[in-house]
């Protein structure tokens, strides 16, 4: 089975899309345990951008701290194999570990 990063790089990957109004990057820190989501669109003759999804790796858990897209991560990533139980959504109020 691939390593939790393979999967999750994979499943964000498919977030990072070029658009009508602007484009979408994939992110990640120098360690790779954190990966973000940033997005660059145009709207109304103003330019914005804004991170729509950030998440973080331990060995055993991915950490979804923010996820604004229309089709969730947690959706992406189940569906690619991860336990439901291995993924928090930080970003929605479960409980994320005193050690993270």
């Amino acid at each position: 089975m691939d390593s939790l990063k393979e999967i999750v790089l994979e499943a964000m990957s498919g977030y990072a899309v070029k658009g009508l109004n602007g484009f979408s990057v994939l992110t990640m820190s120098a360690d790779h345990s954190v990966f973000t989501i940033i997005s660059t669109a145009t709207v109304k003759g103003k330019r914005t951008t804004t991170a729509s999804l950030i998440v973080h790796l331990d060995n055993e858990h991915i950490f979804i701290d923010h996820d604004i897209n229309n089709k969730p991560l947690v959706d992406a990533l189940v569906q690619a194999g991860i336990p439901r139980q291995s993924i928090i959504l930080a970003y929605a109020g479960e409980p994320v570990p005193e050690s993270v």
